[in-house]
């Protein structure tokens, strides 16, 4: 297909989850409860650790930022699929989609690095409990935290930059509730190869590096139990 034969959507359409107006009244009041219930759960967490002196340690500046992570990721999306849900405008701007997503990457990928960085907190806890505190240092957690976000918005760059440059002909569907990564690819009319790359180059080094990283931190702290056990039983 030629080039010329191309044409810009300047809007698209979310089919949502479902067509039943029953099922969109439940759901809407499902979807309600939870985003109230999260947003409440973790501005008290928050505030909380904020104003606890005693809670300003390594552990609880990454649940605050975990908190903040949660509470972002959830306004990503709830909002615009709680509209959905209880009007008949089903549509999003071709920048207010794109937006979306872009932020759906930056705070789900940063959000599962933080995961990690806390796996490693935990880490160092139980099986450096010694050197913790000149380990988990306050340069080494906001590092940590700023890598987090940096990969967040790098991976956000590269997948807004390579969707947006897809042409979407006439189609304008979208089969799902929010602007995710691999309904726009199928939605789009050429050619998707270099955007998939990205997109599983992304997601798998995340997905690879964190998983690495929990399952180091906790079989190391699990060994590290483990030969306390066999410690204290041998002193009995």
């Amino acid at each position: 297909m030629s080039r010329r034969n191309f044409t810009s959507v300047a809007d698209f359409i979310l089919t949502g989850l479902t067509d039943s107006e029953e099922a969109k009244l439940i759901l809407s009041v499902l979807f309600l409860l939870i985003y109230l219930i999260t947003v409440l759960g973790n501005m008290g967490m928050i505030l909380i650790i904020r104003l606890d002196p005693q809670l300003h340690t390594p552990m609880y500046f990454f649940l605050t930022h975990l908190s903040f992570l949660d509470l972002s990721y959830s306004n990503v999306f709830t909002p615009k699929t709680l509209q959905n849900l209880l009007t008949s405008t089903k549509s999003i701007s071709f920048l207010g989609c794109f937006t979306q997503m872009f932020f759906f990457i930056v705070f789900g990928t940063a959000e599962c690095l933080l995961l990690s960085s806390m796996a490693f907190d935990r880490y160092v806890a139980i099986c450096r409990p010694l050197h913790y505190p000149v380990i988990m240092s306050t340069r080494l957690c906001h590092a940590l935290l700023t890598g987090c976000y940096v990969m967040g918005f790098l991976d956000a760059i590269l997948g807004a930059v390579s969707h947006s440059r897809l042409h979407f002909c006439n189609s304008k569907i979208i089969q799902h509730f929010f602007c995710d990564l691999f309904p726009l690819l199928a939605l789009s009319c050429s050619d998707t190869y270099e955007a998939e790359i990205i997109d599983y180059i992304c997601a798998g080094s995340n997905l690879l590096l964190s998983l690495i990283t929990i399952s180091g931190s906790y079989l190391s702290i699990l060994s590290t139990i483990l030969k306390i056990i066999v410690h204290v039983k041998s002193i009995d």
